[in-house]
């Protein structure tokens, strides 16, 4: 298989501080990644490293066939990269910004305008492009930074943080264009939202404390949570009397408690390793002729499975 991204044993230190220790993986054209991890785990360090903005001390980095040793040039053409916190130049217009930046990328003429008028219309900018980036929004910037990166068409993308300071409109119109683009790029994205790796990744990778801790799907990665194949219900009886019940059942680990919104109990029906129990559940409802309000089966919580991961990497915990 041809990779658009080769990252082999790379390492990054600073002094004595082990930024990023013997990161592995590849990414194809078409691959949306989730680079997932806390504050300082080492996301956007391998970022930089990957588009040639540091220079790792040790590993390899090859963008569509390109040798980050190499060939530096051409795997830079190759991508186009947002940074974290989006820099600009601040006395600049979103406009001037666009036609600076496409000339360095090589772009002239007519297609140079074709580009930033794509650009604009993609990333919705045309309320902007004369006032001075440093003038504009959070919001504002990190589009005029998303504009640049996409402006000469890369083969491949690398976004830090995309949809960082935006409201919730601009984050579904982010997020439905790096959908779109999807299919004919490789694109990486770092994000401190779980709900967009769900939303727009083919893949999710975790690292904490410099390391590689887990690589998969967002399903797979669901998979990994006490709540996957979990069925949640409301009902209107007795909790303490209904959660010791449920709890009897076959392949039933445990059974929380809560209140929905118009008051009934609400139970999830936590199942042992993630055994299917929706059959299980559904027919002790009929045969106790109960009435649910809501009935769903839990597909796993990323936020937990997060936080189990990255907490077992810092008590020295192995690679998932």
């Amino acid at each position: 298989m041809s990779y658009a991204i080769e990252v082999q044993n790379l390492s990054k230190s600073f002094g004595n501080l082990h930024a990023v220790r013997d990161i592995s993986f590849n990414v194809t054209r078409g691959d949306v990644l989730g680079f997932l991890g806390p504050n300082g785990a080492g996301k956007s360090t391998t970022m930089k490293m990957i588009t040639g903005f540091l220079e790792p001390t040790a590993g390899r980095v090859r963008v569509c066939g390109h040798d980050l040793h190499e060939e530096p040039v051409q795997l830079k053409r190759r991508i186009g990269y947002l940074p974290e916190g989006a820099p600009a130049y601040g006395e600049m217009t979103p406009v001037g910004f666009l036609e600076f930046i496409g000339e360095i990328r090589g772009l002239r003429g007519r297609h140079l305008q074709d580009r930033i008028d794509d650009v604009i219309r993609k990333i919705h900018l045309e309320a902007v492009l004369e006032q001075r980036i440093e003038t504009l929004s959070k919001g504002y910037k990190r589009r005029v930074g998303l504009a640049q990166a996409i402006l000469h068409d890369p083969e491949v993308l690398i976004m830090d943080e995309p949809t960082d300071g935006l409201d919730p409109n601009q984050k579904h119109e982010v997020r439905t264009l790096i959908r779109e683009m999807a299919s004919t790029k490789a694109i990486i994205i770092s994000t401190h939202i779980l709900e967009e790796v769900d939303s727009v990744c083919t893949r999710a990778i975790i690292i904490a404390g410099g390391r590689l801790l887990f690589e998969g799907t967002p399903a797979e990665l669901e998979s990994r949570s006490r709540l996957h194949n979990a069925v949640t219900l409301s009902v209107n009886r007795d909790s303490f009397a209904a959660q010791r019940e449920l709890s009897a059942l076959e392949n039933v680990q445990s059974v929380d408690i809560g209140t929905d919104s118009g008051g009934n109990t609400r139970l999830t029906v936590v199942p042992t390793a993630g055994a299917s129990i929706i059959n299980e559940v559904s027919d002790f409802i009929r045969s106790r002729g109960w009435t649910t309000t809501e009935f769903r089966v839990e597909s796993g919580r990323l936020d937990e499975v997060f936080r189990t991961i990255t907490t077992q990497q810092a008590s020295g915990g192995a690679r998932t």
